[in-house]
């Protein structure tokens, strides 16, 4: 009798149960693979949109980060043009002294009114400047681009790169040995902080900590820095005129909350990093190259067109009046400060002794009616203003501003010496010859 057939049944189940086996490792084998390959495009993706949008809200131009993570981007994959040796040599021939003892100083916001000011009168004397500026566009760039052309005839080489670019900053000081900073970089003006308050932030505050990381842990020796804060910090202090010992805890506009808390934080990195540190409160300061939201600067454009301008006047009916600064005598008080700067007692993150704290009034003394602003425009200009006078809305301006100068004056000879109508003749000088404008020979030699 044959024998039976062989009962292939559980060989078959356990070909089935080897196969599902396989087929279970591998599907498992192939969802990691896939899931670490997703998880490695998504931060790729991640990582490429964080480097190339700033954050929501903030707009592109004053995007604090946009900067560094241009440069950050563009080195990795394109090249940057803030490096090679070329680059290097025009920031070593630029912050080189040509005086003896001379400083070497970084000036940030170099394109900007009195960052173009005080390079020019730095570079004037001997000292070396290189500057810093991110060119955005709060106001025309093209004028900023102007100015920059006039430093570069002077053999001032600007960088175009933001202060929250973290690595520019670090490139710059292995490359020149800056003894000083210059800190004038900034986001400006009262009302442009209702529309784009993140700007503020991103200027003001961080820009600020960026640079004093930078210098108080990565830089030895440690420079000393003298940076712009703002009269308006003393916001809704009724003391006049204002003192440096005067309350700062009200601000009127988030502007000044940004300037005042940029002076608690250099208080904090002096306190800890040893970071030699100087305060200017600046009052209204006027003059040549200057800004176009200033009133000043609108006013005579406007007049010049048969525009109508807008004067404030205070709620109670007062006459709204500024403590206006030209620019040269501002300049004389930046200088005298850096003049006296201590130098900074860190090195290597650590504070090795007391360093140097300070904060000055910088103003002309002598608050002057925006109302008598206007009535020398006129004059200057040949026309007479079409004005509408209204009540000063409630965003964040003050009606007066006074400074008390007393300190700056005992501490390095500041003494503001232009008084408001010979500071307006020289602007409208500038302003005609810049903008190609016939006016009165008042305005400074232009025929009509």
């Amino acid at each position: 009798m044959a024998p039976p057939p062989p009962d292939t049944s559980k060989i078959d189940r356990y070909n089935s149960y080897i196969r599902r086996v396989n087929t279970a490792k591998i599907m498992a084998a192939s969802s990691k693979l896939l899931f670490r390959a997703t998880l490695l495009t998504t931060l790729v993706l991640i990582l490429i949109f964080t480097l190339n949008y700033p954050p929501l809200g903030a707009g592109r131009s004053h995007s604090s980060s946009s900067s560094s993570h241009r440069s950050l981007i563009s080195t990795t994959l394109y090249g940057d043009e803030n490096s090679g040796a070329a680059w290097e040599k025009q920031v070593r021939n630029s912050a080189a002294p040509r005086r003896s003892r001379g400083m070497s100083v970084l000036v940030t916001g170099a394109a900007g009114f009195v960052g173009t000011h005080c390079s020019l009168a730095l570079k004037k004397r001997g000292d070396g400047v290189v500057g810093l500026d991110n060119f955005n566009s709060y106001y025309d760039p093209s004028l900023k681009r102007d100015r920059q052309g006039l430093l570069a005839r002077h053999e001032i080489f600007v960088v175009d790169g933001d202060i929250n670019d973290g690595p520019l900053l670090v490139k710059l000081f292995d490359v020149a040995a800056f003894t000083h900073v210059l800190h004038l970089a900034a986001q400006a003006g009262v009302r442009y902080a209702m529309k784009n308050p993140q700007s503020y932030v991103a200027s003001n505050i961080a820009g600020l900590v960026n640079l004093f990381e930078v210098a108080g842990k990565l830089v030895n020796p440690q420079p000393a820095i003298v940076w712009a804060s703002s009269s308006s910090v003393y916001g809704l202090n009724t003391e006049n005129p204002f003192s440096e010992a005067d309350r700062t805890d009200q601000p009127a506009s988030l502007y000044a909350a940004t300037k005042k808390a940029g002076e608690e934080i250099a208080h904090t990195y002096n306190h800890i990093y040893g970071l030699s540190i100087t305060g200017l409160r600046f009052f209204t300061v006027y003059g040549p190259w200057g800004r176009p939201d200033m009133a000043y600067f609108s006013f005579t454009k406007d007049i010049l067109n048969g525009k109508p301008i807008t004067v404030f006047q205070g709620q109670d009916g007062v006459e709204v009046a500024r403590d206006f600064t030209f620019v040269d005598d501002v300049v004389k008080g930046c200088l005298g400060a850096l003049d006296t700067a201590e130098r900074s007692t860190g090195s290597g993150g650590k504070k090795r002794g007391p360093a140097q704290l300070r904060v000055y009034n910088l103003g002309n003394t002598s608050p002057v009616p925006v109302t008598r602003l206007v009535s020398i425009l006129e004059g200057l200009l040949g026309v007479k203003a079409k004005k509408n006078v209204v009540k000063m809305p409630r965003n964040g301006d003050v009606p007066f501003t006074h400074a008390n100068v007393t300190l700056a004056a005992h501490d390095f000879g500041y003494r503001p010496t232009t008084d408001l109508s010979a500071g307006l003749r020289k602007f409208v000088k500038w302003y005609v010859g810049y903008y190609g404008i016939k006016a009165p020979a008042k305005a400074g030699g232009s025929k009509q």
